[in-house]
């Protein structure tokens, strides 16, 4: 699975998925926002991010750092849920790479 293409002039621009994937959040963001009726520039003060880069993220930019949405998250009351994302009990692809290095049998050593 890749998430990045190279386009001819070296500029790099994530693939479709990524994008829809950076404007979902960018709008889940944006209503958790609203749901609890916070401005902008709150916001991007209680984040300590500029309010442009805080649209950026409501917005799906993906030239936005991971840091930023963080903040913005954890100032939400969201806690760190990016913590969770590559964890091994979220990653059924990697468990069963884990499981295929496994050994077939244990040999136990006899101690003399």
């Amino acid at each position: 699975m890749f998430f990045i293409v190279v386009i001819d002039e070296g500029e790099m621009k994530p693939t479709i998925s990524v994008r829809q994937s950076l404007k979902k959040l960018g709008r889940d963001i944006r209503n958790a926002r609203l749901r609890r009726r916070i401005g902008l520039e709150l916001l991007a003060e209680r984040s300590m991010v500029s309010r442009s880069v805080l649209n950026k993220i409501q917005n799906g930019d993906p030239g936005v750092s991971i840091g930023a949405i963080a903040s913005v998250l954890f100032a939400l009351g969201m806690g760190t849920p990016l913590a969770m994302l590559a964890d091994l009990k979220n990653d059924p692809s990697g468990q069963m790479l884990d499981e295929e290095r496994l050994p077939k049998r244990v040999f136990e050593r006899r101690l003399s």
